[in-house]
């Protein structure tokens, strides 16, 4: 998909684009290209979505999680070797 701007430099984003991403997006410049990023309309109940399965977990089973992951991706990358 490609897209132009106007002579003000407006860019037309396609109807099907935001309706699932919604109408607000970040701008991300790189050296060769730029991003947009969809910003949440409500960008709290993003992050509690997001973090929903740690809602209800103690900070002990977070930190047992932690230690889990960690200790495989140990064992995984000694395995690589």
């Amino acid at each position: 998909m490609s897209a132009e701007t106007d002579g003000q430099g407006r860019l037309y984003i396609p109807k099907e684009v935001r309706e699932k991403y919604g109408q607000k997006y970040h701008i991300v410049m790189y050296e060769d290209r730029i991003e947009l990023i969809p910003v949440a309309d409500d960008p709290l109940a993003a992050v509690r979505e997001a973090a929903s399965e740690l809602h209800d977990a103690s900070v002990e089973e977070i930190r047992e999680d932690i230690e889990a992951e960690a200790k495989d991706e140990a064992e995984e990358a000694g395995g690589n070797r």
